[in-house]
């Protein structure tokens, strides 16, 4: 698995640095720009997620089309095109277009789509987990190299590197990740966008994602001109945000491996889920009303160990509540909210910063994250399940269609490989049960 989901993992990771490593100092830097105002930062710093909402599903049926190589290597090429323009740019319209662009190559679908093609049903949670984690260490690591690099060999200079990224990735594509084999399922039963949002669970995760990538860019507006601004009491230098981001990168990254084996290994997705949450209430709460800067920090460190703790779960917690027949578009939903959320939170913190004052944003911020709380008590861990695959040529058809167990999930029929998966609790009904049930 490791082999096959590493490079993959590998080129949403670099992609996803290169637009990172920008968000330390990206609303500090651009405000210097022609034309710039909060309300055009708040948009750039969350504009790549408009066109990523927008074009997510556009790439996941192209590469359902085409195939997954070459729908990937057509987004990396687009992301490429537009951190050369974001480079070169010398106004705020110029910056907003290249940040447009990096977002139009919308690869995030389609990677998870990948993996899927690759990857067992048992082991997709762990692979799924795997790709959040390798996002979450690129996350820790641009925020503690941006402001660095920013300071040392300019701005633009981070917009070029995430160019490089992108041509290393193409390279990886077609180094290193193995062409996926065209699977097609025949399932029990069919899906809406309804039934995906009637499941609590699904919903909760749904909302769960969108919330963390929302707030995410609401902080990376508002940390760099917090802490740069005068108006604000800080006064610090550019140069110097690393000394604010890179203790949260340090916690961020010790708190992420205990959170995902708390949440992966003992099934307690629920518990960090609720424990960031509350994080993410205390960093907003000392990020908004702190007058020192050391309480500032710590308002920063929170929000990173809040972030990283719940990335490596996310992912892996859609694909295991959504049903096999509702992975796709469930992880289609719940990307594309997350993409839109990732813009509201920009342009919101933009809009906040131009017409309203820190305090009032915040207490703001602290409703919305109080009543996600509360929404979040009642989602409930995944059960634990097994995988029964019978041949077809041992299965009676009509006994199949007919299966129905309160202790088995779901089946689906894989035509590639003349296979009948069963999906069951393993602890509540035996496998010769089941045998018994469907085998002629």
């Amino acid at each position: 698995m490791f082999k096959t989901v590493l490079p993959l993992s590998a080129i949403l990771s670099l992609r996803f640095f290169g637009l990172f490593l920008v968000l330390p100092v990206l609303s500090a830097y651009a405000l210097n720009l022609e034309g710039a105002t909060p309300l055009l930062i708040g948009v750039i710093v969350g504009g790549y997620a408009l066109t990523q909402a927008i074009f997510q599903v556009p790439f996941g049926v192209l590469s359902d089309k085409i195939g997954r190589k070459p729908t990937l290597l057509l987004g990396l090429v687009i992301f490429l095109v537009g951190s050369i323009i974001c480079a070169v740019s010398t106004d705020i319209y110029t910056l907003m277009v290249g940040r447009f662009l990096q977002g139009a190559g919308a690869i995030g679908a389609v990677i998870p789509a990948m993996i899927s093609d690759l990857v067992t049903e048992e082991k997709r949670g762990h692979a799924m987990a795997l790709m959040g984690g390798t996002i979450a260490i690129s996350f820790a690591a641009a925020m503690a190299l941006g402001p660095v690099l920013a300071a040392g060999f300019g701005f633009s200079s981070l917009f070029w590197i995430a160019g490089v990224l992108s041509i290393l990735s193409m390279i990886v594509l077609f180094t290193n990740v193995p062409t996926p084999p065209r699977i097609r399922h025949i399932y029990h039963s069919s899906t809406t966008t309804k039934d995906i949002l009637k499941d609590p669970n699904l919903l909760s995760m749904i909302i769960t994602n969108g919330m963390q990538k929302g707030l995410m860019t609401v902080s990376f507006v508002l940390i760099p001109i917090f802490l740069t601004k005068p108006e604000y009491g800080f006064l610090w230098d550019k140069k110097d945000l690393w000394q604010a981001f890179m203790p949260a990168m340090i916690m961020g990254l010790l708190a992420m491996g205990p959170a995902a084996v708390f949440g992966e290994k003992y099934n307690k997705p629920r518990e960090i889920f609720l424990i960031s949450i509350v994080l993410f209430i205390l960093s907003f709460t000392l990020m908004g009303f702190a007058n020192k800067g050391w309480e500032f920090i710590i308002g920063v460190v929170s929000f990173f160990m809040a972030f990283n703790m719940m990335e490596p779960l996310v992912q892996s917690m859609i694909s295991k509540y959504a049903k096999v027949h509702q992975k796709g578009a469930a992880l289609g939903i719940a990307n594309g909210f997350a993409y839109f959320m990732t813009f509201i939170g920009g342009a919101a913190a933009g809009i906040a910063l131009q017409y309203s004052s820190r305090e009032a944003f915040t207490i703001a911020l602290l409703v919305i994250t109080t009543l996600w709380l509360l929404w979040t008590f009642k989602m409930q861990n995944p059960h634990r399940y097994s995988h029964l695959y019978i041949s077809m040529d041992h299965v009676d058809m009509e006994k199949l269609n007919n299966l129905e167990h309160e202790h088995i999930a779901e089946w689906f029929i894989n035509e590639t490989e003349n296979i009948v998966a069963v999906k069951y609790r393993k602890s509540l009904i035996e496998e010769e049960a089941i045998k018994a049930k469907i085998v002629k």
